[in-house]
């Protein structure tokens, strides 16, 4: 290798790339790619579910769920040093929510408010996990410049724990078909990527018979799913809050437009007796432990995910289960 054409790493400061934190830095991080980026510097596979969402008194700069677990995570930034209001309005979120994962990110941490999370890490069960991380940028020559995260302060044992949860997926501890689910996953996130629509592919596979891909509204989201007994697959999207039956009606008032845009039929599912609905659309004579065919079906399912998304991401952003009153409005049938 030729030592002359070795480059220099050179620090640039952070406010020549993001000159705020509320208006450049947080929706940069908020962006999947990125939260991507910061999950694997974690070891936690991140949802975005909001920015700047309410949480008691405060407003958390991001919220996300936790897509191993299913519970909260909160991300405050700062672009400065660490100061001691950011750490009131952590230990303020971490009291009003039962189980969550803070995440503090600043340009530099000061000794007292790192050894105050390892202390909170210390005293606290694992319902509530502390991580303290530094942001970096850094660009070789005149490139562009590229960001890095260091952990300051994790919870006890984090690394270790990680490390044996990743060994339980990645090895010995996977029957046959928990490993043909995540592969399958895998080859069709590789489809979805190819296809450039507008659900992303870049995601973990996992060993389960679903997935679940942002909508961009908390409680919604898109679903894979395996119905291996039926020989069946299904896209969905999925009402998961406690205002699903009402977001579910309000929705099938507009069937016919949905389906007209759509361009075929859906099955509209309100699931009575569960909180949760459903509208789905259905591949049969499907066997998903088939690889030789599986371009067939990863090629209907990101197809079916993409139209979905296209013609329900407008619409669920704009629900609001206030405008639903069984005696008012008109319900066509399923």
């Amino acid at each position: 290798m030729n030592q002359d054409a070795l480059g220099r790493l050179v620090r640039v400061d952070l406010r020549d790339i993001w000159a705020s934190e509320a208006s450049d830095f947080t929706p940069w991080l908020a962006q999947e790619e990125n939260l991507s980026f910061l999950g694997d510097t974690l070891g936690i596979d991140l949802e975005l579910e909001a920015q700047e969402k309410a949480v008691g008194p405060f407003r958390a700069d991001i919220l996300c769920k936790n897509i191993g677990t299913g519970t909260w995570v909160l991300v405050e930034n700062q672009l400065e040093r660490t100061d001691h209001n950011h750490l009131g309005q952590l230990l303020t979120y971490a009291s009003g929510l039962e189980a969550v994962t803070i995440i503090w990110i600043s340009a530099r941490f000061t000794e007292e408010h790192r050894s105050t999370l390892d202390w909170l890490n210390r005293i606290t069960d694992e319902s509530i996990r502390f991580f303290g991380l530094e942001v970096e940028l850094w660009r070789i020559n005149d490139s562009s410049a590229a960001p890095k995260f260091n952990i300051v302060s994790k919870p006890n044992d984090w690394s270790r724990s990680v490390a044996q949860a990743a060994r339980a997926i990645d090895e010995t501890e996977l029957s046959e078909l928990r490993i043909m689910q995540r592969d399958y996953w895998a080859a069709f996130h590789r489809v979805l990527e190819s296809q450039g629509g507008a659900v992303s592919g870049k995601r973990k596979p996992q060993p389960q018979s679903w997935m679940s891909y942002s909508i961009g509204r908390r409680e919604m989201n898109l679903g894979t799913t395996m119905i291996r007994s039926k020989n069946r697959i299904r896209v969905e999207l999925y009402l998961g809050t406690e205002q699903a039956k009402a977001f579910f009606h309000l929705l099938r008032a507009q069937k016919d437009d949905i389906e007209r845009e759509l361009g075929s039929s859906l099955e509209w599912e309100e699931l009575p007796d569960r909180r949760d609905s459903r509208i789905a659309v259905y591949l049969d004579k499907t066997d998903p432990e088939d690889r030789e065919d599986w371009t067939r079906q990863h090629s209907w399912l990101a197809k079916s995910i993409n139209d979905l998304h296209r013609v329900f991401v407008g619409r669920v952003k704009s629900l609001d289960a206030d405008d639903w009153n069984s005696n008012t409005v008109t319900i066509p049938p399923p």
